[in-house]
């Protein structure tokens, strides 16, 4: 039996037309329009696409873009200057440092000079700490679209084994912790985990964020299982995949996230939306409703 394709584009849109009625509301009311700050260290060809794809998406929710790129050559001094420049700036309700830094850079201590008010990925330490005590504030985008498809087609968690391969402290490791906090057991695998097969069979739920090309195929999966798939792969011929053999798991898996079309549309809604609701914590004070997506 064929699985249920969980469609991250339909629910992308949704949101997307929500979002833009409330940030046009948001607008009219207080005056102020909701700005994304992103800083970015010249050099990943791939990561500028990606900030190129924010820029258009905030212009399509009626936000504004505002962007910081620094030369290769950049002193993590200069980075750092780059970050408090935004998070001392009342008009940027929303910072993200364009991750992965180049390794010359100290990450958790560019991290560490964000306001965490605008700390939009959720990567900054009192956010991970929210999260991690079942308090989430801001919270990191692409793990959170996860559980929202998740929760858009009505996949239980609760009592759930789930398996989750990636342990990176923006996507594998608080998705972990999401899935923990919604009552499944958790497995979290790694380069080191033996027997992933073995492992991968007994799950309820598989999430892979491994960045590795058919990690998991069908003859891996439990039948029925729900598959997230995270991964973003590049092949030869130049198209796109994920950590999956989609072909193969769909036939074998309950339900799954296709790439593309899975996972990162909905990330990026849930991006914008940390940003609305940056903002109206730090403009306004007014019911939290606004602020739910």
């Amino acid at each position: 039996m064929a699985a249920m394709v969980l469609d991250g584009r339909a629910l992308a849109r949704e949101m997307r037309d929500d979002l833009s009625l409330r940030v046009a509301a948001y607008v009219a009311q207080h005056y102020h329009t909701p700005t994304l700050g992103v800083i970015h260290v010249y050099g990943d060809r791939s990561a500028e696409r990606y900030v190129r794809s924010l820029q258009i998406s905030c212009n399509r929710v009626g936000m504004n873009f505002k962007y910081y790129l620094l030369h290769h050559t950049a002193t993590q001094r200069e980075l750092e200057s780059a970050i408090y420049t935004f998070s001392a700036d009342p008009n940027v309700d929303g910072i993200i440092i364009q991750m992965p830094l180049p390794i010359k850079y100290d990450s958790a201590a560019a991290v560490g000079q964000l306001d965490h008010r605008k700390d939009i990925d959720g990567v900054h330490p009192i956010n991970v700490g929210l999260l991690n005590q079942n308090k989430p504030s801001l919270v990191p985008n692409t793990p959170a679209g996860g559980m929202l498809i998740l929760e858009r087609y009505g996949i239980e968690l609760a009592g759930r084994d789930a398996v989750v391969i990636g342990r990176s402290a923006i996507v594998g490791g608080p998705m972990s912790t999401m899935l923990l906090n919604a009552e499944a057991t958790v497995e979290i695998c790694h380069r080191a985990t033996r027997n992933l097969a073995d492992k991968v069979r007994r799950a309820d739920v598989v999430v892979t964020a491994a960045g590795k090309i058919g990690l998991v195929t069908g003859d891996m999966l439990k039948p029925g299982a729900t598959v997230i798939d995270f991964g973003i792969n590049v092949r030869p011929d130049n198209t796109i995949c994920g950590d999956v053999d989609y072909a193969s798991a769909f036939e074998v898996a309950g339900a799954i996230t296709p790439v593309p079309g899975g996972t990162g549309p909905v990330t990026t809604m849930v991006l914008l939306n940390n940003v609305l609701k940056a903002a109206i914590a730090t403009h306004v004070d007014i019911d939290d409703d606004m602020a739910q997506c």
